[in-house]
């Protein structure tokens, strides 16, 4: 009886170290560490994704579970230490982003979290388009030469050709923005072909532009610029007549013909009438007293009646002129 209750008291003692050291196990779980098989967080389109997560300690077995975000993915059960595997596929960008995953036992309460690994999709550059502000040159004239890639992850890196040399440095640009490159014409070999490459770090994807050639602008003749001044005088000259003709020629010629207008009186005119049934002949203008600006004048005026012709003279006097305008006539008929 005495060796059984010491029997059993030797158990309850193992019992409560294993218990105890199991406890304390299970506390040491380590946070576990989550890692890309490939080495590398950039993926592309309908790439497979492997993920390893494991802890480096704690009392096995564990539970792993993948998250995205706050999403829960997968959940596999480890053995002892061993890492367990992920397999995942790109299939969209939302398959893109953080990832984690989280270690423990059988109780949710005493789990711990990896740190985040977060992926990016990286999409293959288009065919890059070369470009230039002006197709012509000459010699002795620099030029700009420009590479751009429409489509494609950043950052791109663009490099520019002569033939089949390099003539520039890698340009990695961070932005969606051309490459610029300027050069200097000095030979007939710098006209040309010129191409440039793109490339994003997509895997086996580089691209190269079209053959670009620069022709051989046209000297511009001496005579050229002659011409142009005389085409321009020429413009100015027929402006300037244009804008005289209502401010000056035709005032002037305004001016002459009232002068004429004037210096013809005293002289003796004659203008029929048309055949009609009153007609007047003009026969004498004479100026009276010239410096008093009258004259008389002389009008014979024939009417019909009834087959009978009278004739009518009136003398008209002192009719003012200022200015080609006939102001106040007096007249007395014979």
């Amino acid at each position: 009886m005495f060796f059984l209750t010491v029997l059993l008291f030797s158990y309850a003692q193992v019992s409560q170290q294993i218990q105890k050291l199991t406890a304390e196990r299970r506390e040491m779980i380590s946070s576990p560490t989550l890692r890309h098989v490939q080495g590398t967080l950039e993926v592309v389109m309908n790439q497979n994704v492997s993920l390893s997560c494991h802890s480096d300690s704690g009392y096995p077995p564990v539970r792993y579970t993948l998250f995205k975000g706050n999403q829960k993915v997968a959940t596999l059960n480890g053995m002892g230490l061993t890492a367990v595997l992920f397999n995942l596929t790109i299939n969209s960008a939302s398959d893109v982003g953080e990832y984690k995953c989280k270690a423990e036992y059988r109780t949710p309460n005493d789990g711990k979290y990896s740190k985040s690994l977060n992926f990016s999709l990286i999409e293959p550059v288009s065919k890059p388009v070369l470009s230039s502000p002006s197709s012509q040159a000459k010699k002795g004239q620099n030029v700009t030469l420009s590479c751009f890639s429409e489509n494609g992850s950043l950052p791109i890196t663009y490099i520019f050709f002569r033939e089949r040399k390099s003539i520039s440095r890698p340009m990695k640009m961070q932005k969606k923005e051309a490459a610029m490159f300027s050069l200097f014409i000095d030979s007939s070999s710098d006209f040309g072909p010129y191409k440039c490459r793109a490339e994003n770090g997509f895997p086996n994807n580089t691209k190269y532009s079209n053959s670009f050639n620069f022709t051989l602008a046209e000297e511009r003749s001496s005579s050229q610029p002659l011409l142009i001044s005389l085409g321009l005088i020429l413009l100015l000259l027929t402006i300037g007549f244009a804008l005289a003709i209502p401010f000056f020629i035709i005032p002037s010629c305004k001016a002459k013909k009232n002068k004429f207008a004037k210096s013809s009186a005293g002289l003796i005119s004659t203008m029929n009438a048309e055949e009609t049934e009153n007609y007047v002949i003009y026969t004498e203008i004479e100026y009276i007293k010239p410096e008093e600006e009258y004259a008389n004048f002389t009008v014979i005026r024939k009417e019909d009646e009834k087959a009978e012709k009278r004739t009518c003279a009136t003398i008209y006097s002192k009719v003012i002129l200022r200015d080609g305008v006939q102001a106040g006539p007096l007249h007395s008929p014979e």
